[in-house]
């Protein structure tokens, strides 16, 4: 198992894998419970990108000698289309035991983090499209505002994950039980 510190792999592994397990603080018993990828929704587009940009160099047959061209105008909806699927792929939304996390980034990475103990409250946002696909959008409510994890986009099964956090804040007793009183007759006052 890899730990903080020992990779595997050189430049190509540190860049095409986010390494969530280097967050973790696993002395004091983190572990995660949920880690969240974009839903395949948001590919779409990079590979329209891609599928594009190799229309337009397969075309270079048909074209002479302007061939060069037509690569080089190939060439930058293919980058542009690899570099956003990398990006989402590497854009993870983690749940675990003591917090949730967001990291992302291809080449500079960043982390933003909020313990269970400050969420305040978690929207989900299905639009009709998201139903039909199964994502949907959290909106994060947390004491400290202006920590980057406010919003995550295409998260796939919305509701799963939104039960899954509270589940956790629950059980982690940040939140006191409530119990309703049922009283077997009304006394009709």
């Amino acid at each position: 198992m890899r730990g903080p510190g020992r990779r595997g792999g050189g430049l190509l592994d540190r860049v095409l894998d986010p390494h969530i397990d280097d967050h973790l603080i696993s002395d004091e018993g983190e572990v995660v419970i949920d880690e969240v990828m974009h839903h395949w929704a948001v590919m779409v587009k990079p590979v329209a990108y891609v599928l594009l940009g190799v229309i337009i160099i397969l075309s270079i047959p048909f074209v002479g000698e302007f061939w060069w061209f037509f690569l080089a105008l190939g060439l930058v909806p293919v980058g542009y289309g690899l570099y956003r699927i990398q990006s989402e792929f590497m854009d993870r939304f983690v749940i675990t035991n003591m917090r949730v996390f967001r990291v992302h980034g291809v080449f500079n990475q960043q982390l933003a983090t909020v313990p269970m103990s400050r969420i305040l409250d978690i929207s989900v946002h299905k639009p009709m499209l998201g139903r039909i696909l199964g994502y949907g959008h959290f909106t994060f409510e947390s004491a400290a505002q202006d920590q980057g994890l406010r919003d995550i986009r295409y998260v796939g099964r919305p509701d799963e994950r939104d039960l899954t956090i509270q589940r956790v804040i629950q059980r982690s007793g940040l939140r006191k039980d409530f119990k309703v009183a049922v009283s077997d007759e009304d006394d009709g006052t």
